[in-house]
């Protein structure tokens, strides 16, 4: 009667929300530093993620022993990507999710 059809518009719909779901991802702001494995020198790591984190030598020590775990929460890119190559430098694997 008014000249629509159901199925254009489902289309049109469907269109910017997937632009919108690529665009957000493009723009992730906050990461999560996670350490995947502390390497051979787990003593340099330990000593790294406590001096970057401000943590204790056995909060340091627990969070290397238990790799994979997460050593910061929601930190800017530029903040991940310094501690990852601090902690790198000392033999560990870290992702930045």
């Amino acid at each position: 009667e008014y000249g629509i059809e159901p199925a254009a518009a489902a289309v049109a719909v469907a269109g910017p929300a997937a632009g919108g779901a690529a665009a957000a991802a493009e723009e992730k702001t906050e990461f999560d530093v996670v350490l995947t494995e502390a390497g051979a020198n787990k003593l340099k790591v330990v000593k790294a993620v406590k001096e970057a984190c401000g943590l204790g030598l056995k909060d340091a020590k627990d969070l290397v022993d238990g790799a994979p775990s997460t050593i910061k929460e929601g930190v800017a890119k530029a903040e991940a990507e310094n501690l990852k190559k601090l902690i790198e430098a000392e033999g560990a694997k870290v992702e930045l999710k």
